[in-house]
């Protein structure tokens, strides 16, 4: 991944001519600004650019590689949106990837987004999948959720769910927040926090 660094004016200007040199839309890319200098005579505007092509061919070679040491070949389709990457793995070996309720694409992601953002000075937003699994995994974790809060209310008694991560407590939360009978609490500390789905007072 190369930085690029233009000068100019204003801001407008020095994107100009970043578009004109590198032959990019500005949809390309990533744009920061550096350094502002104004004195009485002169104003100028310095920018930091950077081409998202080049930072997607760089995560599809950071994911082949820690693939291939976990002895999986794969192939990658990516999808872009604005500051945004999608990477779905599909591999001979999707269950290593995945690791047990989902930890080694958890781990994977985390790692492609640490190594990535480090060298951009950037958040950029990765989100990493293996076959589709995290689209089943939500649908299941959606489906349970509101299932247990169909036999929280029948029963009239709370229901504390197993240990998930942070994204699967939020689907929870997400999926029974406008629910009529019951609301969901964290409770516990990492890695074991749990989701409770408790009854609502009565009016």
């Amino acid at each position: 991944m190369n930085k690029y660094y233009y000068e100019g004016k204003t801001k407008e200007e020095a994107i100009k001519l970043a578009l004109q040199e590198l032959k990019l839309s500005e949809e390309d890319l990533i744009i920061n600004n550096v350094e502002e200098k104004s004195g009485l005579l002169k104003k100028s505007v310095k920018i930091e650019v950077l081409n998202i092509n080049e930072i997607i061919t760089f995560v599809k070679e950071l994911v082949s590689n820690i693939a291939k040491s976990m002895s999986s070949e794969v192939n990658l389709e990516v999808r872009r949106r604005e500051n945004s990457i999608s990477v779905t793995i599909f591999s001979d070996n999707n269950s290593i990837l995945i690791g047990k309720n989902g930890k080694n694409v958890t781990a994977l992601q985390y790692l492609v987004r640490q190594i990535v953002n480090s060298k951009l000075n950037n958040s950029l937003s990765i989100t990493l999948d293996v076959g589709n699994y995290k689209e089943k995994r939500a649908k299941s974790i959606e489906f349970l959720a509101k299932k247990l809060a169909r036999e929280a209310y029948k029963t009239k008694t709370e229901v504390t769910m197993d240990s998930m991560n942070s994204y699967e407590r939020r689907l929870v939360h997400e999926a029974l927040s406008k629910d009529k009978y019951v609301y969901t609490e964290s409770i516990g500390e990492e890695p074991n926090r749990k989701v409770v789905i408790k009854l609502k007072e009565e009016k």
